[in-house]
């Protein structure tokens, strides 16, 4: 099966990571299991995420982890760690996508917190607290560090935002179907299944 759910371990022991002079305690030690965080600059960050937008993202997830597992192009995964190359931060988008020339089909999972590798593809499905000036800058973080596309689902606007870079971006609606080519060749799925009814 090709489809994570989550490559990463279970916490390990306690330790500290060295800073300049100093000690830095390990946010991944006594970590709630439960609550779903992000490493920034070594310090554990809480990462919100409503009802609507946990939906949205599993509905995605059930439609792209079955057709990796038929067409084999790569790992389906979702909330798990990364450690994006160059940031120093381990970010936990909401879906994800690593191709296998990306990281080989054979090629062991390391039973690690965050797997040390940039995504072929990024979503991330916006929250109300998400500040805009955070998620852009994620956009330019995911990108160099290797990251290929970054997708921002938007529940309030109906709408699906696909960066090729930083600043390029393709705008999809729900009257749009949302096309994985070339990451993810030949996966569909119309923009507007994404999106459940909501009560008003």
């Amino acid at each position: 099966m090709n489809a994570i759910a989550n490559p990463v371990a279970p916490m390990l022991p306690p330790r500290t990571r060295s800073g300049i002079g100093r000690s830095i305690p390990d946010p991944y030690v006594d970590a709630d299991g439960d609550r779903l965080f992000e490493v920034v600059r070594g310090v554990r960050v809480e990462k919100t995420m409503g009802l609507l937008q946990n939906v949205i993202a599993g509905i995605l997830y059930r439609a792209l982890a079955p057709y990796c597992d038929r067409k084999n192009p790569g790992h389906a995964v979702i909330e798990t760690m990364f450690t994006i190359p160059g940031s120093g931060n381990d970010r936990k988008p909401d879906v994800a996508f690593v191709s296998y020339q990306t990281w080989a089909k054979d090629r062991p999972i390391p039973d690690l917190n965050a797997w040390p590798v940039a995504p072929d593809l990024v979503v991330e499905v916006i929250s109300h607290s998400d500040k805009a000036f955070d998620v852009l800058g994620k956009v330019h973080e995911y990108f160099a560090g290797g990251v290929q596309q970054v997708w921002q689902i938007y529940s309030n606007l109906g709408q699906v935002w696909v960066f090729d870079s930083p600043g390029s971006i393709r705008i999809y609606t729900k009257s749009d179907e949302l096309i994985g080519d070339p990451l993810i060749p030949g996966f569909r799925i119309l923009t507007a299944d994404l999106f459940p009814l909501v009560e008003s």
